[in-house]
């Protein structure tokens, strides 16, 4: 006999049900291997920066900055790896499970089936057929008796395929799980090398940083140099946005310095540029975010507080600044102590490219997203090409982070 409609349900419900949990953990395998694989170029992309640069007479908190890179990389490679490790645990113990319920039901069916053979041998011949249709009392009986045999004969057949299905998914089920145990234990390998090397990049980060801390007076002294110079920058960049604003608004009567005067079209620019928060792509082709947006205190030296307008990233040299959006081209400016900067309005928006050392734009020219804008200059002492990013609406300064993708 079949299993009861209501049994049948259940065991369609349980098998949907497992298989929506398979796809949603294959999509959070895919998700975790995919940042696994991004972080680990990133960290091949920080080694092979420090190795390009080691013959360059880099200071003591350069150094330190490089490692501190190369730490929070490893870190979240770590991170990560641990994650798909334990996922990948979740994963077999589930298979185990359904393992074990395929082979009670695999047992189950065998029963049946042995049942409805040993059945079928007791009137397997064709005379007690015959005799079973002939002893029918009306055609109808008979009829009834023949479909009877029909469906019989077409229920051991499904219980034999069924049998087979099972038993095909059980091998597979079972193969699955040895490629899973594989791959969790070149996970937990990897992992083990991961830690050994950041035990040692903490290791060297430790020794700069008590050089660092014998003569704090003297780095804060040049940190606070530094910063200042970024201020004057990023001052600098104001001012030059403002100035732009004004020119802007002066067509139109406007005496702001403050908020673009926009036309209908930048109007629906900027609500298109809006709209993509998020989803923006990066500004240069392949780099790490070696400073990040706002005030913060340094990561050495913590009595001195740094704050930055908008990020800097540290690509390859020779590494082109590509347009974040479709745009026009408002300003290419030099700007004191970092080289020449490009703006791209995109409406009462205004994505900044700075620290540039080629320029393949002139003021008015549209650009179109992923347009190179310009060559990023490297540093002759510290041998890093840095690009400086910035982005507001009008004048108010936004944090790229939030509109670019995975920044």
């Amino acid at each position: 006999m079949n299993p009861p409609i209501v049994v049948r349900n259940l065991i369609f419900t349980g098998i949907l049900l497992f298989s929506l949990n398979l796809f949603a953990q294959a999509d959070k395998r895919e998700e975790l291997e995919q940042r696994r694989l991004e972080l680990q170029q990133e960290i091949k992309r920080i080694n092979s920066l420090r190795t390009s640069n080691l013959k360059k007479e880099k200071s003591i908190l350069t150094e330190v900055e490089d490692l501190q890179q190369q730490i929070r990389s490893t870190e979240n490679l770590i991170r990560v790896t641990n994650q798909q490790a334990n996922l990948l645990t979740r994963e077999i113990n589930s298979n185990q499970n359904k393992i074990g319920e395929l082979r009670k039901e695999l047992e189950r069916l065998k029963e049946d089936y042995e049942k409805m053979i040993q059945k079928s041998y007791r009137s397997k011949s064709q005379q007690s057929r015959i005799m079973f249709l002939l002893s029918a009392e009306s055609f109808l009986q008979a009829y009834k008796r023949l479909q009877y045999m029909k469906q019989y004969a077409n229920y051991r057949k499904q219980q034999g395929d069924e049998i087979k299905a099972r038993a095909a998914e059980l091998q597979k089920l079972n193969k699955s799980l040895a490629e899973q145990k594989q791959a969790k234990d070149r996970l937990i390998a990897e992992n083990k090398k991961t830690r050994a090397k950041l035990e040692e990049d903490r290791k060297a980060q430790q020794s700069l940083i008590a050089t660092i801390r014998k003569k704090e007076g003297q780095y804060a002294s040049q940190l606070r140099k530094k910063q200042q110079e970024v201020n004057a920058i990023d001052r600098e960049i104001e001012r030059i946005i403002a100035a732009a604003i004004a020119r802007n608004n002066k067509e139109s009567g406007s005496e702001s310095r403050e908020v673009f005067k926009l036309t209908p079209e930048a109007k629906a620019l900027a609500a298109n540029f809006a709209s993509n928060k998020g989803k923006l792509p990066w500004p240069v082709k392949s780099g790490i975010v070696s400073m990040r947006f706002g005030t913060q205190p340094h990561p050495v030296v913590r009595s001195i507080t740094i704050n930055s307008n908008g990020v800097r990233i540290d690509t390859e040299k020779g590494g082109k600044a590509k347009a974040i959006f479709g745009g026009v081209v408002s300003e290419v400016q030099a700007v004191k102590g970092a080289n020449k900067a490009v703006m791209v309005r995109h409406g009462d928006y205004i994505s900044i490219y700075n620290n540039l050392d080629k320029i393949f734009v002139r003021k008015g020219d549209e650009v179109s997203i992923g347009q190179e804008l310009g060559e990023v200059a490297t540093s002759g002492s510290s041998g890093k090409t840095t690009l400086h990013f910035l982005l507001y609406q009008n004048s108010t300064k936004l944090n790229p982070e939030h509109w670019i993708y995975k920044m």
